[in-house]
């Protein structure tokens, strides 16, 4: 279901950039916003967006090369919905609720905080590069992920994962690697960008 809210200033500020887990105008997760619902054009429709679920824009936008991603639009993936905005209203797009989307920027020596993924202004480090990706639930050892991956021009790789479980991410570049236990229920980052290769 799509529904068109009017920005305020805490989501502005949020979707700003990569939004950190300390950032306390964050809608917390799991929990309603109180703007009212308006009508009117959705941010999505003057960047050819306009009917695309959810899952095909946060495809779209993650997969754009850098200088092909509109300034002016800010969309920001929550575990439930991807927020939209351009400067004047807000969209939120229902995700699937079997589907959780993780984006992930590996890194050697820089990196930014980050809670939840922005996907037209977060930056990582290793940009366009093959990574080695796998990905294993915890509770029934089922591999989720295991293969080649090639980073996004922004540095990072996403993965649709399912909703509510608690998995063991692996990345490995250039002989380097790094492990993390990620979970992907309601109050989970969509944005990792800890994990240090070494």
């Amino acid at each position: 279901m799509k529904r068109l809210v009017f920005a305020t200033a805490a989501s502005a500020l949020l979707l700003a950039g990569c939004a950190a887990s300390t950032d306390e105008t964050a809608t917390a997760p799991g929990t309603a916003r109180s703007a009212p619902a308006t009508g009117g054009p959705a941010p999505l429709a003057a960047y050819g967006l306009a009917g695309k679920s959810a899952v095909e824009v946060i495809d779209h936008l993650d997969r754009m090369g850098l200088q092909e991603r509109p300034a002016d639009l800010r969309a920001s993936v929550r575990p439930g919905e991807l927020v939209v905005s351009n400067g004047g209203a807000e969209t939120g797009l229902d995700i699937p609720g079997d589907r959780f989307y993780l984006s992930v920027a590996p890194y050697v020596e820089r990196t930014h905080d980050c809670f939840y993924h922005s996907l037209t202004t977060c930056k990582g480090e290793l940009g366009g590069k093959e990574v080695q990706a796998k990905i294993t639930d915890d509770a029934t050892g089922r591999v989720l992920a295991d293969g080649t991956r090639t980073t996004y021009a922004n540095g990072f790789v996403g993965f649709w994962l399912p909703r509510d479980i608690k998995a063991t991410l692996r990345i490995t570049y250039a002989g380097r690697t790094a492990e993390k236990k990620i979970t992907t229920d309601e109050k989970a980052p969509t944005c990792l960008t800890t994990l240090r290769l070494s």
